[in-house]
């Protein structure tokens, strides 16, 4: 007899201002105070703000200089990533001990798939249990939603925070997304809301009617995946949790060179694309690492940490620092090698710390050329003599072509 598959359960958990909670843990003269995390200048943006700030119109990405404005009297703090990261584990080991199924998306969002658990206990009621234990062993306070998809329970969790959760039914998917407006849906950012709303469409039902193929005509698979996700469809899986701790690039030529400009294009060229990688995993990196080896194959290595980071222009310049000091200039280079370490979710909340809108603005844009024509479409002049020259240049390893990278993942 065929039994009916179970249907799907998935949990969205964000820890609530996790920042902020975090130094008011450290510092309870915080608590009820109008707090914002992010960059100290200026131009800084704001990383994370209480929700005593948020009353005054403070958000997320918002510059300084505007924030500063809108709430005076606000406590400004630099942001120390290694106790945000310190805590972020700690809630990852509840969870990944209580849970079957966990995707880590950020720093301090989660996705669980509780599908088939109802068999034995509530799902609702263990997601319950298991957001007090995490408030009760961490001082932290986390917020749920609950429904039959990512989309949906992540909007459910938004709409039940501060320190709240949330079911929304088989179902009742469309309902509950149909009234708000549509910059809750994940997915909609400043242009696409523009585009949205130049068509009239102000709300998540609106999206929902509006035919399929003027929404692809308008924003291509986009519009798609927006019109199924407004509509409460989301089959996308929850991916297991993997702590990948490095990556690297490295590259060995067909004939030992102590070319400068080539070598110091290849770096740039390999931080560029490394950074790449790590803006679309959504992760920062603590530490640097320039591998050289020569013609008589002694290898070198030396390693930099900085501060926490996936910004090309930061990385570049640590990466070139740390090649003058490692190059003995009396011997031929076989290999050239980078290595990014101490690799940790959250570089969208942390590239606010140090940044400008307009940097925060211009990474966007170049990765959204990348992932659109490919990652030679845009970067630095210097890094794209690296292409210019390809042929002198080759990859160790079989069937690979001339120029192109070896790519590894630790």
């Amino acid at each position: 007899m065929k039994q009916n598959t179970p249907t799907r359960t998935i949990a969205h958990f964000d820890l609530d201002s996790f920042f902020v909670s975090v130094e008011r843990l450290k510092n309870p003269e915080l608590l009820g105070k109008p707090v914002i995390v992010g960059g100290m200048s200026e131009r800084g943006v704001v990383a994370a703000c209480s929700y005593e700030a948020r009353a005054f119109g403070v958000s997320s990405a918002m510059p300084g200089k505007m924030a500063r404005r809108l709430c005076p009297d606000a406590i400004w703090i630099r942001g120390d990533f290694e106790s945000y990261t310190r805590y972020s584990n700690m809630v990852t080991e509840i969870m990944e001990g209580s849970l079957p199924l966990l995707e880590k998306a950020s720093i301090d969002e989660f996705y669980a798939d509780f599908t088939g658990m109802d068999r034995y206990f509530g799902s609702y009621k263990y997601a319950t249990e298991l957001r007090q234990r995490i408030t009760k062993e961490t001082g932290l306070n986390i917020s749920f939603g609950m429904s039959t998809g990512k989309t949906v329970s992540k909007v459910a969790t938004n709409e039940s925070k501060p320190n709240g959760q949330r079911f929304i039914k088989v179902g009742d998917e469309r309902s509950f997304l149909s009234p708000l407006p549509i910059h809750k849906m994940p997915m909609i950012g400043k242009v696409t809301g523009q585009q949205l709303r130049n068509l009239g469409i102000t709300n998540i039902g609106m999206l929902a009617e509006m035919p399929r193929k003027m929404l692809e005509a308008v924003l291509g698979q986009n519009g798609i995946s927006l019109w199924e996700k407004a509509n409460g469809i989301d089959h996308s899986p929850v991916i297991p949790y993997r702590d990948q701790k490095s990556m690297s690039k490295e590259m060995t030529f067909d004939k030992d060179t102590t070319d400068m400009s080539l070598l110091r294009s290849i770096l740039v060229k390999m931080t560029e694309e490394l950074c790449y990688e790590l803006r679309r995993k959504n992760r920062c990196v603590g530490q640097i690492s320039v591998k050289i080896r020569y013609s008589n194959f002694d290898t070198h290595l030396r390693q930099l940490s900085v501060p926490y980071t996936a910004n090309d222009h930061d990385l570049q310049e640590k990466a070139l620092e740390i090649f003058e000091k490692l190059y003995d200039r009396r011997l031929l280079i076989r290999l050239i090698g980078i290595k990014f370490g101490k690799m940790v979710p959250g570089f969208s909340q942390i590239q606010l710390f140090d940044q400008s809108a307009h940097m925060a603005d211009l990474y966007q844009a170049m990765d959204r050329i990348r992932l659109k024509h490919g990652i030679k479409a845009v970067g630095k002049v210097f890094g794209m003599q690296m292409y210019e020259r390809r042929k002198e240049i080759r990859v160790e390893g079989a069937g690979l072509p001339a120029g192109k990278l070896k790519r590894m993942y630790h």
